[in-house]
């Protein structure tokens, strides 16, 4: 292993740090992964809540009061896949069909978070909802701005596109 010392360490402590901008499907993926995170824990912690506890004993969801049955659970599984699946959809699906899926998903679940906020008075849930709709604005913002090909030229091929981004970061080696 080799320590710089001296002037060569100096020098690269006061370069510019490059800032790379991400690829949209890479960003896309992120926020609906944070977003996911924020609506786990959020659930988790209610479950110290005393009314969530007595309602899911008794077997019902407390203030809404649907019953907690094959039904609920296989439509709350549901509600979860959406957005799990949209992590990795961002990532694979093409821009044609990525882009509207997000809009639609994320402006669906937007809607979903402010009405199951209505009535609820818990600071805790009053938080996560709005760092959840926070999240979904920016998907929505991130899907609505997609960049979109200048000129006529067709945009090369995933793999292509990748290796020419990667070359085009390199410094040049030493002239032949």
């Amino acid at each position: 292993m080799t320590v710089e010392a001296g002037p060569a360490r100096r020098a690269r402590r006061t370069g510019r740090l490059v800032d790379a901008r991400p690829d949209v499907k890479v960003v896309l993926a992120g926020l609906w992964i944070s977003m996911l995170f924020v609506f786990a824990y959020v659930d988790i912690l209610g479950f110290w809540r005393d009314d969530v506890i007595r309602g899911a004993l008794r077997g019902q969801v407390p203030n809404s009061g649907p019953e907690i049955n094959q039904t609920f659970l296989a439509l709350a599984t549901v509600y979860v896949v959406v957005p799990s699946i949209m992590v990795a959809g961002s990532l694979l699906a093409p821009a044609r069909i990525n882009r509207p899926a997000n809009l639609i998903v994320s402006v669906v679940y937007l809607v979903s978070v402010f009405a199951s906020a209505v009535d609820e008075s818990w600071t805790y849930y009053i938080l996560g909802s709005v760092a959840e709709a926070i999240l979904l604005v920016a998907i929505t913002g991130v899907a609505w701005r997609w960049p979109r090909q200048s000129g006529t030229r067709p945009q090369r091929s995933w793999p292509l596109r990748i290796m020419k981004s990667t070359n085009a970061h390199r410094s040049p080696g030493p002239q032949s």
